[in-house]
């Protein structure tokens, strides 16, 4: 298995430090691209991603000191070396409070640039593990018990362990992702990444330049190359998600790849080879799609070498009261507040529901019921103030009151929002559905006001 070269980015407005620099850091192993001015460089940032930015502090226009400020209003976390020929403390000092992680002098040591980088970015890499590790202790922490999920992580376990490619299959909001990161985890490629791609949510024209990535001028708003998922993952897991909404078109490819080793980036002439297992998740039957033709077989038979099915939490609801208690005390340590529990009786009242949203809809459900209450034990009372009114079913739009035009509008608005959840936001689908354009609908949603962006966020 083969890591992606570690990518350097130098700013400096004179080209021959430009020129000197990159090709001591390509003979050193590392990818170097070069840029003669801030503006420039932040232009590059937002597209590109880098591990570590060089940057001169004195050149024309926007200096380096400035470019430190953009970057941290940007909200930019990519480590900053400063070098200057006219340095003095009281820049180092400002340097330094901005976010450089180091500040050098010219003229510049090879050797000593080379022990920088070295210590940069090993500090970085131990920061992102320990970040990783308190988000997965978290965010990523599988709960479960009882038989049937027992049987499962002990699938999770055996599969782990090999190189073999997973299908993860189970309704939305069982956790199809979790445990694809539990594959990854467990497996001897845990210390690479672990990239997603959910294939629902990305449009047809777009899906190929986010998994291969594209070159500079490619289109129409490729300003600069940009790293695909394939090349991202190198070394560890893509995990694609939804699968089963990716075009047809864009199957034959993704065929290719996993029978090549090798991608080819939009514009780009010539092979890349790439290293990731790829896991695969979705909602839908891939077996009857394929019966179906919207699915290919051959990538279908790629794709499943040993499938996982998740049951849905209905048919578990041993784990429910567990669950609840996890999600209360999550939610609790987010917000600050004080830890509290379900009563047996409130447990219960979870457990006869029938959680058509699964375990994604238990956590908003327990979220809700710890913002409606402010009891010590949560009761049935608590529990039957966050459920849905109708188990099982999406809740029918409310009749609402006011002038006829507003209940119309309202209840077209609720009618959208429900369409754009049963179909996962994709957009394409959705249309469909409602037998409309898919720009016709694109405006509908602009005109009632829903932000598709924060509609994906809280789903």
């Amino acid at each position: 298995m083969t890591s992606p070269k570690p990518h350097l980015l130098l700013i400096d407005d004179d080209p021959n430090t430009l020129a000197s620099l990159s090709r001591a850091f390509r003979l050193a192993g590392y990818e170097a691209t070069v840029c003669d001015s801030a503006v420039r460089a932040l232009d590059l940032i937002r597209v590109e991603r880098f591990d570590l930015i060089f940057s001169d502090v004195v050149m024309p226009g926007k200096d380096g000191i400035s470019l430190l400020e953009d970057l941290k209003a940007a909200g930019v976390t990519t480590p900053v070396v400063m070098i200057s020929g006219q340095a003095n403390v009281e820049t180092a000092v400002r340097a330094t409070r901005l976010g450089a992680v180091d500040f050098l002098e010219k003229p510049l040591s090879t050797e000593k640039l080379l022990v920088t980088i070295e210590n940069v970015l090993r500090l970085r890499h131990l920061e992102n593990e320990n970040r990783d590790l308190h988000r997965r202790l978290g965010r990523h922490e599988i709960v479960w018990s009882g038989p049937a999920m027992e049987r499962l992580m002990a699938q999770v376990e055996r599969v782990a362990a090999s190189e073999s490619r997973v299908a993860i299959q189970g309704e939305t909001g069982t956790g199809k992702e979790l445990i694809a990161r539990s594959i990854h985890q467990k497996s001897a490629r845990h210390a690479g990444p672990f990239v997603t791609l959910n294939c629902a949510a990305v449009p047809a024209e777009l899906i190929e330049s986010e998994l291969f990535g594209h070159e500079k001028g490619s289109f129409t708003g490729a300003a600069t190359r940009h790293v695909g998922k394939f090349e991202q993952a190198s070394g560890g897991t893509l995990f694609l998600d939804e699968i089963g909404d990716m075009p047809l078109a864009m199957q034959s490819k993704l065929l290719r790849v996993l029978e090549e080793g090798e991608i080819e980036r939009v514009g780009g002439d010539k092979p890349i080879p790439v290293d990731a297992r790829v896991v695969v998740a979705t909602h839908r039957d891939l077996e009857e799609m394929v019966r179906q033709g919207t699915f290919r077989a051959d990538l279908f038979h790629r794709v499943h070498v040993f499938p996982i099915t998740l049951p849905p939490l209905r048919e578990r609801p041993e784990e429910i009261p567990a669950l609840a208690e996890y999600f209360a005390a999550q939610v609790a340590l987010q917000n600050g507040w004080r830890t509290r529990h379900f009563s047996p009786e409130a447990a219960e009242m979870l457990q006869r529901y029938a959680w058509p949203g699964n375990v994604r809809e238990l956590r908003n459900v327990v979220e809700r019921v710890l913002l409606l209450s402010s009891a010590e034990i949560i009761g049935v009372g608590d529990v039957s103030l966050a459920l849905p009114a109708t188990r099982g079913a999406e809740p029918a739009p409310a009749a609402g009151s006011g002038p006829l035009a507003q209940r119309l509008e309202s209840f077209e608005r609720e009618v959208l929002l429900a369409e754009l959840r049963r179909n996962h936001h994709h957009m394409t689908n959705t249309a469909r559905a409602l037998g409309l354009e898919r720009s016709h609908l694109y405006k509908k949603c602009q005109q009632l006001g829903i932000d598709l962006r924060s509609e994906r966020k809280t789903d």
